[in-house]
């Protein structure tokens, strides 16, 4: 899966970036098995205004101790926090970009929700950055898309987002789920379902 790379070719690789186990399974199959070093990754994260992050991520998510540097290790766990920390697990998938593709491009974009459908507003931007490769968190057993509930109105007729996304997106979509630590990462595309790849 190459994402219609041509010999030499640059692409602009998005992942979606949420703090979740999905979005980070999603950069991590992204960054060892997607990228190459001419490549471009854009971060993005859609922002929802007046939407608390479910408390049931606090113990998977966790803000560095206070004595700790500054400096954003790629080994950190991604988490967020509350006020000016909020965005923190943006610097820390940053910074795990860094440390597995040293010489690629990152760029994060944080985006406002449009009409309160997630999947609509990742395909503009896919539209809007010139995305040639998308790469989402999928976790088909939910009615949810990294922790996002859909609403009643979408287009995508009660589908998952990231199957919508998969279906309409006018570059290549790959949908990912890790399956545990070792136990390697499920895959969706248009074309290939449920395409196991180890890790």
């Amino acid at each position: 899966m190459d994402g219609g790379r041509t010999p030499g070719g640059k692409r602009r690789v998005m992942v979606v970036a949420d703090p979740g186990r999905e979005s980070v399974g999603a950069l991590e199959w992204a960054l060892y098995h997607a990228v190459l070093e001419h490549d471009e990754i854009i971060l993005l994260h859609i922002e929802q205004a007046n939407v608390r992050r479910s408390s049931a991520l606090s113990a998977f998510l966790r803000r560095p101790p206070a004595a700790a540097s500054p400096r954003v290790s790629p080994h950190a766990a991604v988490g967020v926090a509350d006020g000016k920390g909020d965005y923190e697990f943006l610097e820390v998938m940053r910074a795990k970009c860094k440390f597995a593709q040293p010489k690629v491009r990152v760029q994060v974009e944080r985006v406002e929700l449009e009409s309160k459908d997630k999947a609509t507003t990742i395909l503009t931007c896919t539209k809007v950055f010139r995305v040639d490769l998308l790469v989402i968190g999928h976790r088909r057993s939910s009615s949810s898309f990294l922790g996002c509930k859909l609403s009643g109105g979408m287009s995508s007729k009660g589908a998952d987002a990231a199957e919508f996304l998969i279906e309409n997106s006018k570059c290549l979509c790959v949908g990912v789920q890790k399956k545990g630590q070792n136990a390697g990462y499920l895959l969706n595309t248009k074309t290939h379902k449920n395409f196991w790849l180890l890790a």
